[in-house]
Order: structure tokens, then sequence, then C-alpha cells
């Protein structure tokens, strides 16, 4: 159902980085990049992720109450993925644990400020 998620950036060669390194952790790769975005996926068909400057030129700024959660294989993944974030320059907003039940997960605002997560169903 969800073709692409883009999220805005300030800086994208950092947010190109940042995402480079921590999206190859779920499997991801680049699938494009232009001067103004950079894109990564799953294969042909897959749900894409973009960083993008903004079109209208003015500065990205977080959305508030929008966050973006990435699907991981496991908790032991998410551990690795969240400390693996917060390595990159990403800041905490929430420990890897359970939260309620039968879902793990683990938060993470990215070098922008954008809020992330990466979950999973035990």
């Amino acid at each position: 159902m969800i073709g692409y998620l883009t999220i805005g950036t300030n800086n994208l060669e950092r947010a190109t980085a940042f995402y480079d390194d921590l999206l190859s952790g779920i499997g991801a790769a680049r699938a494009f990049q232009t001067d103004e975005l950079t894109v990564w996926g799953f294969g042909e068909g897959s749900t894409l992720f973009t960083v993008t400057k903004p079109y209208d030129k003015n500065e990205a700024t977080v959305g508030n109450g929008v966050m973006v959660a990435l699907s991981a294989e496991n908790p032991e993944a998410i551990d690795i993925l969240h400390a693996k974030a917060l390595e990159l320059g990403a800041t905490n907003e929430g420990d890897p644990g359970p939260r309620g039940k039968n879902f793990y997960a683990a938060y993470f605002r990215d070098p922008d400020g954008n809020k992330l997560n990466f979950f999973c169903y035990t």
C-alpha cells in the first residue's frame, strides 16, 4: 500500500551517509540519487525510503507527531540497529524494549531531528 516515505534534510550529504550505513543493517540499498534526494529500497517493487532537500527551497523542519517505523527481524536486530543509529549521531528517543504485548521497538531522531523507530512483533 505504501509506495515510498520521504523525510526532509538540510544536509543531504550527511543524511545520505547516515542512512547508507544505518539502512544496510535491514538489507536496504541505495536505489538512486540526484542532487536533491537519495532513495533506498529492498529491490524492485519494494517500498522506498527517501531523504530530500525541500522542494520549496525552505529549511527542512520536523513534523510534530510524524514518525517513520522501520521493521526489523527480531529484538536482537533492533538492539544493534538502535545502537548503530546512536553511534552515527542520532539521539535516543526510547531505549530498545517491549512496548505492550508482542511488540518490541526502539526510537531515535536522525541528525536532522526526524523521529524514527525500528520495530518487530514478538
